[in-house]
């Protein structure tokens, strides 16, 4: 390992000098030149007959709306980098200066002149320079009493709002608020480029609801917390959608009552600990710390019952590190089982409790049901349903994040407990209630259907009226997409002209209050020592025959691993043959002259994520990667979509190809894709069965990129192609043979992982002339940064300050050319040629190029003449 000292490497926020590093010639200008972005019959984007791929960018709050004086810089920088779209995100959240609501309004309807002048010059900025537009309609508004809705909206939910979003799904008024900001933005005369936004060819697209859902929200208990007010519409509606389905209660009990089942006998033993933990365990992973004893306490209703009191006196960073459960336990698939037991805490905490096996691969078994508990003894009753059978099952309760002590008592596993209508329940009367997320599992699996089935409908009643208002009403040319298909169904999203999708490594964890900028980790891991990431979380949400979007991406500071994130997310997204990424965030604020790393999203001050744009434009946007040859598809139609969200209730897991049958780390290898209803199956592609990948080393069917974990915790990534070669990962004291050149990664401060790479700019990396680019990354941190743990997973509010400091990276590079040839260059902080020095004869007439911490710089000039 080594212990070289970091030195100060700043990216100017202003540059766009010419140079080896600037890609600003990639894009042609200015944006939307050849018409608007359409989507082809292939399900990929086009501007006019070319295909286009998008590499972006998001902003957010004042982000979007630099001055003038500002604007044109910031536009051009982003071209040098190889940016040619940005998408106007949480631009409704705030006031001007800070967003585009008006000043001193009551509500938040009206939207600041000041703010869209802004707004519209840096767009025309942005097209000038070949850059598209993405324009978020929906964020974080706070709808609000003043916007003429009833006072109760101010009720459900705080910040960031997106809570009461959720009352729009099915209510008229709130709806008729996002039609009217859509309106004022989009089919406002820009005066800059003299078009509205909603006829401008430079926007590719418009969204119209970030993150959210109304299944999703249901999954998220949103739903069950609204105001009465709401919650009587929507139970209205509910009972007019059921009477018009089975026209009378009776028809509708007959048709619920398949599948009832009475409570069974007990299975789990020692329920009640009068045999002390007699059959329980509790596990302890990752240095996590936390004891177990039988306790008197007891509710006073219970006097003589004995308990457990679990004392957590330090807490994991996730969720199993601490575990007390059963194990042992069989369970049928689709079986039914009722969980009850009475729980308190010692203080106000969140836990958890399921149905998992206790093997690989730990799957859960049951719905995950959550827990919020009080200094008080409260009562628990859930109807679990078993996904699969297992004969070596365990019931599971995991503890908060937090040190503190949990009690349980008189815990009860039967099996039964379904019920389809209950006593008093009446169609005609409306007087079925609304299914919460925790009574789901009570009712039979017909009355499971169709609360889903209803949910469904509704959600795609609010996505085509707002599509149709969009296209209709506005006349908006752009390609609308709804919202990211992690908060809704691919049935659903199909139904857009793009599909979305949003992932982050690490994103940061609040074990206290949310955002909490004292009390946060993001866990210090590299992608490289997992299989695929979060990739595979995004490829197995395409959609078969629509263009795939991934609008946010992101590997979160302070992670020192970052560097990584656009490199293998551009590798792999040319692999998979996505249309559409962008790294979140460029900035959330107008503070682009800081010099350091303020925050966990924003790149334009970061210096590793901002130089490996550059050859991830070359892989992604040039098209370096190639394609992979083959497709593997899952067929997913609207019914076995309903049925896969009864059984996985998690928000954050929405129907994916995983759940139909596509092996996550196929996306490593082949392309993958999820067939919607109605959507031809290619005669040649994949079924998931034909497809199953083995091992611990994934290489692409093109042969260019290899996943390899062949060693443990040295995970190393390789790209290989004709303009473009890498090693990512624990590539120190290794030999990379990459098709004609070779890389030798050196000892680095972590364990000799670091990301290097190697891009042809002008002409090939194997044949004279040619113009060469090499990137060598590794730790980023602040000028007086301050760790919080050995682990490096936290810095708390302690950022500390510029400049940023960067890791110099050691390497030897082989390449296919005459010493004497080859010319080489440090680059400083704006690309540009600083010292030159020699390469090295190597055997049969190759060059090496040496590069190391001493040469002060992370990316490097070769010419080969």
């Amino acid at each position: 390992m080594s212990e070289e000292a970091l030195f100060p490497f700043v990216l100017p926020w202003d540059d766009a000098a010419p140079g080896v590093v600037n890609l600003s010639g990639w894009l042609p200008r200015p944006a939307g030149k050849s018409g608007h972005v359409t989507a082809g019959t292939d399900g990929h984007l086009y501007a006019g007959k070319e295909r286009i791929r998008f590499f972006g960018v998001d902003l957010a709050f004042s982000g979007n709306i630099p001055t003038h004086g500002d604007a044109g810089k910031i536009a051009a920088r982003m071209a040098k980098f190889g940016i040619n779209i940005v998408r106007f995100h949480i631009m409704d959240s705030r006031r001007f200066p800070d967003g585009i609501l008006a000043r001193g309004a009551n509500g938040t309807r009206n939207l600041d002149p000041e703010a869209l002048d802004r707004l519209d010059y840096f767009a025309d900025q942005l097209i000038r320079n070949g850059i598209y537009v993405n324009m978020c309609l929906l964020n974080y508004r706070p709808i609000c009493a003043a916007d003429g809705l009833p006072p109760e909206i101010e009720k459900a939910g705080g910040s960031p709002f997106q809570q009461r979003h959720v009352v729009g799904f099915f209510n008229e008024k709130v709806l008729d608020l996002q039609k009217e900001y859509a309106r004022r933005l989009l089919t406002h005369r820009n005066s800059y480029t003299g078009r509205t936004y909603a006829e401008d060819p430079a926007v590719a697209f418009v969204e119209i609801n970030n993150e959210n859902g109304l299944i999703h929200a249901w999954m998220k208990k949103w739903l069950d917390d609204l105001p009465e007010l709401f919650l009587s519409e929507l139970r209205q509606q509910w009972n007019r959608w059921l009477l018009q389905r089975y026209a009378t209660t009776e028809k509708l009990k007959q048709a619920w009552a398949v599948g009832e089942k009475a409570v069974g006998t007990e299975i789990l033993p020692n329920g009640n600990f009068t045999r002390q933990l007699d059959g329980w365990t509790l596990e302890r992973h990752a240095g996590a710390e936390a004891a177990a004893v039988i306790a008197e306490d007891a509710p006073d209703s219970l006097p003589a019952m004995k308990s457990v009191k679990i004392s957590v006196t330090k807490p994991g960073t996730r969720s199993w590190h601490v575990r007390f459960e059963q194990t042992g336990i069989t369970v049928q698939k689709e079986q039914t089982y009722t969980l009850s037991f009475l729980a308190k805490a010692d203080k106000a905490a969140e836990a958890d409790v399921c149905i998992e096996q206790m093997h690989e691969p730990w799957r859960p078994l049951s719905a995950r049901k959550n827990l919020s508990l009080t200094a008080k003894w409260q009562k628990f009753h859930f109807v679990l349903t078993s996904t699969e059978a297992d004969t070596n099952a365990r019931v599971v309760f995991d503890p908060a994040m937090k040190a503190g002590d949990l009690w349980l008592a008189d815990v009860s596993l039967k099996p039964g407990g379904l019920a389809g209508l209950e006593p008093g329940e009446n169609v005609e009367r409306s007087a079925v209630p609304l299914f919460t997320k925790e009574q789901f599992d009570d009712r039979t699996p017909a009355a499971q259907r169709d609360w889903i089935r209803f949910l469904w409908e509704t959600e795609d009643r609010y996505w085509q009226t707002m599509y149709d208002y969009l296209k209709k009403d506005l006349g908006v040319k752009s390609l609308v997409i709804a919202t990211a298909s992690g908060y809704s169904t691919p049935n659903l999203m199909a139904k857009m002209d793009g599909v979305d999708s949003h992932a982050y490594w690490q994103h940061p964890v609040f074990p206290g209050k949310p955002w909490d900028s004292e009390n946060w980790f993001v866990r210090n891991e590299t992608m490289v020592d997992s299989r695929g990431g979060i990739l595979p979380e995004l490829a197995l949400r395409r959609v078969l025959g629509k263009p795939f979007c991934v609008t946010e991406y992101g590997n979160p500071a302070p992670n020192t691993y970052a560097s990584e994130g656009h490199l293998l997310r551009s590798a792999y997204a040319a692999l998979q043959d996505w249309d559409y990424i962008s790294a979140s965030r460029y900035s959330h604020s107008d503070k682009w002259n800081v010099g350091c790393i303020i925050n966990y999203f924003d790149i334009n001050q970061h210096p590793t994520k901002m130089a490996t744009l550059i050859p991830a434009a070359a892989m992604y946007l040039r098209g370096d990667v190639k394609p992979a040859r083959q497709l593997v598809v899952a067929s997913l139609d609207k019914e076995r979509e309903i049925d896969l969200l009864r059984f996985n209730r998690n928000p954050w897991e929405m129907p994916s190809a995983e759940n139909a049958g596509v092996q996550k780390e196929e996306m490593l290898i082949h392309r993958v894709a999820i067939a919607t209803e109605g959507c031809a199956v290619p005669e040649d592609a994949l079924k998931p069965e034909q497809a199953r990948a083995t091992g611990d080393r994934f290489v692409s069917d093109t042969g260019e990129l290899v996943w390899s974990l062949q060693e443990q915790k040295q995970g190393v990534v390789t790209v290989d192609t004709d303009r473009n070669k890498a090693v990512i990962g624990f590539g120190g004291g290794k030999r990379f043979e990459l098709g004609g050149v070779v890389i030798e990664p050196g000892p680095t401060r972590q364990a000799g992982w670091s990301a290097i790479t190697l891009t042809a700019m002008e002409g090939g990396l194997l044949k004279a002339p040619c113009r060469l680019l090499v990137t060598a990354t590794g730790v980023t941190e602040n000028t007086k940064m301050v760790w919080k743990n050995p682990e490096k997973s936290s810095v708390g509010k302690n950022w500390g300050e510029a400049p940023t400091l960067v890791e110099g990276i050691p390497a030897r590079i082989t390449l296919p050319f005459p010493a004497a040839s080859v010319e080489v260059w440090t680059l400083d902080e704006r690309g540009q040629r600083k010292e030159s020095f020699k390469a090295e004869a190597g055997a049969k007439g190759t060059a090496v190029v040496a590069i190391g911490p001493d040469r002060r710089t992370i990316w490097y000039e070769i010419v080969v003449k």
